[in-house]
C-alpha cells in the first residue's frame, strides 16, 4: 500500500483557480474512466464555487453533475468543499438546512466532506460534522491556515485536537493563499501529528512557488495525504502538479504507487479541453511572491485592481495593499478566505479612497464586528467597533443559534417550480438565481454561456459608446468593458466584453440604431426612435456639501430617504453594493432631502450626485 496518498483537484479547484470554474460536465465525463483507474485517495469534484458556476454560467444542475460523476467514478471517493454553516452560499444557514444539504450531498455521491470556517470558529462546523458522521461519510475538518500574532503552532494544534474531539476522520491543513514555508510546514505537521491520531491531509496553493517544497517537508513529518492537481490545470495560483509530486516520491519510502504514464494520458486530454476555455484564462495565475508579505491572494488582487481602475485610482493599489493588513489587524486577524477576504479588502479600498479610515463602513463589516460571522481569532479594535456599530449588541453565542428552521419556509417559497428537495436546496443557496434557473429549466430554455472559437480576436473591431460600465443583475454588480464587436448592420451582432476581468461574448439582436460620433450602435432595420433622457436619469456632478455621493462605483440596493425627509449628518440615506459588499451611505450634512436622482437597482459612480440635501 502507498505510504503517501494523492487527492487530485482537477475537477474542482484546478479549473476554479485558472479558468474561473468554467469546465462543463460534458468535458469531465469522457476522462472519468481513466481518472477512476489511477487509485487516488479522492477526487475533489464538487463544492466550492462549482455549485454557483453551474447554475449561474453553465446552466447545469449541480446535483445532476454530482450524480453523473458518481456513476462515472465507481471506485474513487468524491470529495467536496463545504463552508460549514455557510454551506455553499454566502450567509449562515439554519441547522435544518445544513443537515438537509449534507444528507442530499451524501445521498447523491459525496464521500468526503472537507469542512472549514473562515474564522476557524469551530462552533460553525459542529452541525455539519455531525451531519456527515450521521450519513456514514468521511468528515474532514479543515484548518484555515494564516499568519498573525495570534496564529501560531499551539493555536493550530489546539484546533486539530478540537476537530478530533468532534469526531473528524481526517484533518486538512488548508493553506488557501500559499503562505506556508518549508520550515514552518515541518514544524506544524510534526506538532499536529504528535497531538492527534487523524491522518493529516495537506492543501497548499502554489501561488508563492513554495508548495512542492512544503509537501516534501510535510510527508517527512507525518502527513499522509497530499492535494495536487493534474499539470494541465496545475501550478501558479492552482496547486502543485500531480505528476511532479508522484515523480518526486517515486522510489522513496513515500512512493505513491501511482502510474506516471497513466497520469500523462489524462494530462493530454485536459490540455486539449483547456483550450476550449481560453476566453476565461486569467492574467493572475502565475507565481506571485507578494502574497507572502501582504497575504492577498492573486484573485483578490485582481478584484481590487478592477475596482480601483473603475475610479481612475489604479495608481493607489500600493496604498490599498498597505491598508489591508491594518484593517485585518483592526478586525482581529481573520484568515483572508471567502468571505473575510472580500470583507477586509473592500473596507481597505473605502478607507483609502475616502481619505479617512472607517468614514464609510460596509454592512458586512458591521455584521462581522457584531459577531454575526462568528468569534474573531484575535481582539477587535474597540474604537473601530464603536465607529461601526455604536452600542449595538455584540453576539457571543454561535450565530446560527439565533436562526429559526428554514426548510419549510423555503419549500413554500419555491414549491411551484421545485421538483425535488435538491431544487429547494439550490434555491436556499442562491434564491433569485435559482428561481430563474428552475423556471428556464421547466421551459426548456436553459443555455450555457457561449464558448468563443479558439483564435477569436477579442480586441478587433471598433468600439462604441458606452464602452465601460456597471450592470446590476439579480443583486450582483458586474463591471463590463467592451473590447470589440461585430460589424454594424448585422442583425445578430457579437460584442466581445470583459466581465469582472473575464472575457465573454454577448450576442445582441439589434432592434434599432442611433448615431454615435458618426458611427452606429446596433444594426436593425427599424428607424431610430425619438427619445430623450428620462426624468431623473441625468445626475449632476457633486458641487456642494449637500450632494450625497458614493466612494465606490456599484449598484443601489436601497433608498432610505425621499424628498421632504429631514435627516441629520451621519444618518444612512441609501445602501450601495460594491465588490459584492453592501455599504450604507450617510448624509454629509443635516437638512431636508430635496432631490433624489437614483432608484433601487441603478448603477452609480463616485463622480455623480445621488441625492441633494438642503441645510435648514
Amino acid at each position: 500500500m502507498a505510504k503517501v496518498f494523492i487527492s487530485d483537484l482537477v475537477l474542482r479547484d484546478g479549473h476554479q483557480s485558472l479558468i474561473a470554474t468554467r469546465m462543463r460536465t460534458e468535458d469531465m465525463l469522457p476522462i472519468c474512466a481513466k481518472l477512476d483507474s489511477v487509485g487516488f485517495w479522492s477526487l475533489e469534484a464538487w463544492g466550492g464555487a462549482t455549485f454557483d458556476a453551474c447554475v449561474r454560467f453553465l446552466r447545469e444542475d449541480p446535483w445532476d453533475r454530482l450524480k453523473e460523476l458518481r456513476k462515472a467514478l465507481p471506485n474513487t471517493r468524491i470529495q467536496m468543499l463545504l463552508r460549514g454553516q455557510n454551506l455553499l452560499g454566502y450567509r449562515n444557514y439554519s441547522d435544518d438546512v445544513v443537515r438537509a444539504f449534507v444528507k442530499k450531498s451524501a445521498d447523491n455521491g459525496v464521500d468526503v466532506f472537507r469542512i472549514f470556517d473562515a474564522m476557524n470558529d469551530l462552533r460553525n462546523l459542529r452541525v455539519s460534522i455531525e451531519a456527515v458522521k450521521a450519513s456514514g461519510k468521511i468528515a474532514e475538518g479543515a484548518i484555515s491556515y494564516t499568519t498573525s500574532p495570534v496564529h501560531n503552532i499551539p493555536y493550530f494544534v489546539g484546533l486539530a485536537k478540537e476537530f478530533e474531539a468532534m469526531g473528524c476522520d481526517t484533518l486538512a491543513i488548508k493553506d488557501m493563499a500559499g503562505l506556508l514555508t518549508p520550515a514552518t510546514t515541518a514544524e506544524l505537521v510534526k506538532a499536529i501529528a504528535a497531538a492527534v491520531k487523524m491522518p493529516i491531509h495537506m492543501h497548499s496553493h502554489a501561488t508563492s512557488g513554495l508548495s512542492a517544497m512544503c509537501f516534501l517537508r510535510a510527508v517527512e513529518n507525518g502527513a499522509t495525504i497530499l492535494d495536487t492537481c493534474n499539470s494541465s490545470f496545475g501550478e501558479g495560483s492552482s496547486h502543485t502538479s500531480t505528476e511532479s509530486m508522484v515523480a518526486a516520491l517515486a522510489g522513496t519510502e513515500y512512493d505513491t504507487g501511482l502510474s506516471l504514464p497513466l497520469l500523462q494520458e489524462i494530462t493530454a486530454y485536459f490540455r486539449e479541453v483547456r483550450k476550449k476555455y481560453w476566453q476565461f484564462e486569467s492574467a493572475f495565475t502565475g507565481v506571485d511572491s507578494r502574497v507572502l508579505v501582504n497575504q492577498v491572494p492573486g484573485g483578490m488582487i485582481s478584484n481590487l485592481s478592477n475596482q480601483l481602475k473603475e475610479q481612475g485610482a489604479l495608481n493607489r493599489m500600493d496604498e490599498v495593499l498597505a491598508e489591508i493588513p491594518r484593517v485585518r489587524e483592526d478586525m482581529g486577524f481573520p484568515p483572508l478566505v471567502t468571505p473575510t477576504s472580500q470583507i477586509v479588502g473592500t473596507q481597505a479600498v473605502l478607507n483609502v479612497l475616502t481619505g479617512q479610515r472607517y468614514k464609510s463602513v460596509t454592512t458586512e463589516v458591521k455584521n462581522y464586528l457584531q459577531g454575526r460571522y462568528g468569534k474573531t481569532p484575535g481582539e477587535v479594535n474597540a474604537q473601530v467597533r464603536s465607529i461601526a456599530i455604536g452600542s449595538a449588541e455584540v453576539i457571543t453565542c454561535r450565530p446560527a443559534d439565533r436562526l429559526e428552521d428554514e426548510m419549510d419556509k423555503l419549500r413554500g417559497e419555491i414549491e411551484s417550480i421545485a421538483k425535488s428537495e435538491e431544487d429547494v436546496l439550490t434555491y436556499a443557496m442562491f434564491p433569485e438565481l435559482a428561481r430563474t434557473f428552475l423556471q428556464e429549466r421547466a421551459a426548456g430554455t436553459l443555455k450555457p454561456e457561449p464558448l468563443l472559437p479558439v483564435g477569436s480576436n477579442l480586441s478587433s473591431g471598433p468600439l462604441y459608446s458606452p464602452s465601460e460600465f456597471n450592470v446590476s443583475l439579480h443583486g450582483e454588480t458586474y463591471h463590463i468593458h467592451i473590447t470589440g464587436s461585430g460589424r454594424p448592420g448585422e442583425e445578430q451582432r457579437p460584442f466581445f466584453v470583459s466581465v469582472d476581468g473575464v472575457q465573454e461574448e454577448v450576442i445582441v439582436e439589434a432592434l434599432n440604431e442611433v448615431e454615435v460620433f458618426g458611427g452606429v450602435i446596433g444594426g436593425g432595420k427599424s428607424k431610430p426612435k425619438e427619445s430623450g433622457p428620462k426624468a431623473g436619469s441625468k445626475r449632476p456632478r457633486p458641487s456642494h456639501p449637500g450632494h450625497v455621493t458614493t466612494a465606490m462605483p456599484g449598484a443601489i440596493v436601497d433608498v432610505l430617504a425621499e424628498p421632504g425627509k429631514k435627516v441629520k449628518a451621519g444618518d444612512p440615506v441609501l445602501v450601495i453594493e460594491a465588490m459584492k459588499m453592501e455599504n450604507e451611505v450617510q448624509a454629509p450634512i443635516s437638512g431636508i432631502v430635496i432631490n433624489v436622482w437614483i432608484a433601487k437597482g441603478d448603477s452609480v459612480t463616485p463622480d455623480e450626485a445621488l441625492m441633494e440635501i438642503q441645510p435648514e
